[in-house]
């Protein structure tokens, strides 16, 4: 590691939106570095336009070219690179299958997913699409939608996809206001016989509901308990993937840049 190096980084992190503007000795004081070697860093930063100073207050705030290389990074971001890791843990931490759903239409489309290696898990098609009444994945988005847009989903062709399956109307409104009150969803072979699944919903930056995020695994495993433990990790992962959204203005319309 480069000494220098590291510590002009370390300069950099001190600027902050709750705090943009450093003078060189409070700085100084503040990161706890040489006076002498923080001046000769700032001096350099400024040079290169990574910083600029105030003339009249002699204080230092980030530059224009900070600005440049984000706009760099933000032009090839994907937003797949940032949850994946996300989904990732959640399979490590629940040992069952993860999945991210996106809102199409009508329609889920699953975005992604996370197997673990046991012999007996669920597993679900990237780029599959699932009716929105079907299931906790997908009820968790329609939950959130407005009236008029569930009722056009429930005045639709209901269609039974195992003998559990829901498809009176009436009871799948009773099914979303639990969603909507509880924040989640949970569903027993709705969609693939012996299969338990729960479910979140994700808001978009305008506070609407883009998607959903699953943990789902045979339903032998999948035990009360389990259910409480696994729930408690999917809502930690849930902030975690919308404050990734919020933090780059994405949404899951970008998930592979499509």
């Amino acid at each position: 590691m480069l000494k220098t190096v590291d510590q002009s980084l370390k300069i950099l992190g001190y600027f902050t939106k709750e705090k943009p503007l450093w003078g060189a000795r409070e700085l100084a004081k503040e990161c706890g570095m040489n006076h002498a070697t923080v001046y000769r860093i700032l001096a350099t930063l400024e040079s290169n336009r990574f910083l600029v100073k105030d003339i009249e207050t002699k204080k230092y705030a980030l530059g224009i070219r900070l600005w440049e290389l984000g706009l760099v990074m933000y032009d090839n971001l994907k937003l797949s690179q940032l949850i994946r890791p996300i989904l990732k843990q959640l399979m490590i931490d629940t040992g069952e299958s993860i999945f991210l759903t996106g809102l199409d239409g009508n329609e889920a489309i699953t975005l992604d997913a996370m197997e673990p290696d046991n012999k007996v898990r669920y597993s679900v098609s990237i780029g599959s699409r699932v009716p929105l009444y079907a299931g906790a994945s997908y009820r968790s988005i329609l939950a959130f939608l407005p009236e008029e847009k569930i009722e056009e989903v429930l005045s639709g062709e209901l269609k039974a996809h195992t003998p559990t399956s829901i498809t009176e109307p009436e009871i799948l409104r009773q099914k979303l206001a639990e969603i909507r009150e509880n924040g989640w969803a949970r569903s027993e072979g709705e969609y693939t016989r012996d299969v338990t699944a729960i479910a979140v919903p994700l808001l978009g930056q305008s506070g609407k509901v883009v998607g959903s995020l699953t943990v789902a695994g045979p339903k032998y495993r999948m035990t009360e308990e389990g259910i409480k433990r696994h729930l408690h990790l999917l809502q930690q992962g849930q902030k975690e993937v919308t404050d990734v959204m919020k933090r780059y203005q994405l949404n899951l319309s970008r998930y592979f840049d499509i």
